[in-house]
């Protein structure tokens, strides 16, 4: 997930003047609307997210077992594809083209890390971005190659004796790894701060949070949080970030000044998270309850809805008046109002989705499917 802000537009922000307006940001035109000169038209106002509607746009195959997918913001999308494939592949978000496939395969000892001779794989699981739009952070589920023991399991505890993991960096520029940190056992989730200063990184097997100081290089602590944490979320201020506990009902909040740590009750099984651009509501699946639910951090009152069967992952649109959410078994993508939690839109996706991604510029929704593909749908 990139953390930042978001903007909507209102009816006064479309001004006129006398030079040939532009398309609206994210209105992507044909070859057939650019000759029929639809590219010199007056711009369309867009509508706002909770008045859309999703509509299948396209399906993307090939050699992929997407886990998560991720978009940067600025014109790609990365599928993280486990060890099912050992890659991250990575799509042009207007071309729906594929530009790369990253393979997993590192010499850790480039990066520092000695004690491990010849190359390693990983698996990679999550993705997120730097603010200045640089870098790709990718967990990887375990590690594979001399020095690394017996593969992860979700089924684990910190005495399981299951081998740290890394965090890859990768170059948005070249798409390329160019840097590595070893984080704890099985990592999942990760995020970035606000300032660029922190990698978050939610370890379910070590049960903590590993956090990379991107100045220094390196992981600089590990925070207790209790049975798998998974999802994580950064306020849009930067001093707090907010963790799930999927193995209780209870968020983390983590002090980002004093790195000190409290709970916040939302609901069992909090597995995925959101949080809105004012800082003031966190949006989380609860995976076993078949919900969603919407956390007000000021009064601490709880919402929720039944979207489906096993709710996995969640995003929110660039105008934050509706998140998506893919339901697993069900095999299917709801869409809600974020203001009341009414469902707006529940259409059909694949065989086990289970990764979300909104991309702000093309207003697309992206959805992993864990049997081997991708879905696109246009919001519009």
């Amino acid at each position: 997930m990139l953390v930042g802000t978001w903007a909507s537009r209102g009816a006064d922000d479309l001004t006129t003047t006398s030079a040939p307006p532009v398309p609206e940001s994210g209105a992507e035109l044909t070859k057939e609307e650019q000759a029929n000169g639809q590219a010199t038209a007056p711009a369309r106002r867009r509508k706002p997210s909770n008045r859309s509607r999703l509509k299948l746009r396209e399906t993307l195959g090939g050699a992929i077992s997407p886990k998560s997918v991720a978009s940067s913001g600025t014109g790609l999308v990365l599928a993280q594809n486990m060890m099912y494939r050992h890659s991250v592949t990575v799509y042009n978000s207007r071309t729906l083209k594929m530009k790369k496939t990253i393979s997993d395969t590192v010499t850790l000892s480039d990066f520092g890390y000695k004690r491990y001779s010849g190359t390693s794989q990983g698996a990679p699981v999550e993705a997120a971005f730097s603010p200045d739009g640089k870098y790709a952070y990718v967990s990887n589920y375990s590690m594979y190659g001399e020095g690394f023991g017996p593969e992860g399991d979700d089924e684990c505890t910190p005495s399981s004796g299951y081998d740290d993991s890394f965090v890859y960096r990768i170059s948005l520029e070249t798409l390329e790894i160019d840097d590595a940190y070893r984080v704890g056992a099985v990592p999942k989730v990760v995020t970035v701060t606000p300032d660029g200063r922190f990698v978050l990184v939610a370890n379910w097997c070590t049960w903590d949070l590993s956090v990379i100081s991107t100045r220094a290089g390196r992981e600089v602590r590990r925070i207790p949080m209790g049975r798998y944490p998974r999802g994580i979320v950064v306020s849009p201020r930067g001093n707090a970030a907010y963790v799930a506990i999927m193995g209780g009902n209870y968020l983390v909040r983590v002090d980002l000044r004093t790195w000190t740590t409290s709970s916040i009750p939302i609901g069992s099984g909090p597995r995925a998270l959101e949080i809105d651009p004012s800082g003031r509501r966190i949006y989380a699946t609860l995976n076993a309850a078949g919900q969603v639910a919407r956390l007000d951090l000021r009064t601490r009152r709880v919402t929720t809805v039944s979207t489906g069967t096993l709710p996995r992952s969640l995003a929110i649109a660039d105008d934050a008046k509706a998140i998506y959410v893919v339901n697993y078994e069900s095999g299917t993508v709801s869409k809600l109002r974020t203001s009341d939690l009414k469902i707006l839109q529940t259409v059909s996706a694949c065989y086990h989705p289970i990764g979300i991604a909104y991309d702000r510029p093309t207003r697309r929704v992206w959805v992993a499917c864990y049997g081997g593909s991708i879905q696109v749908f246009d919001d519009r």
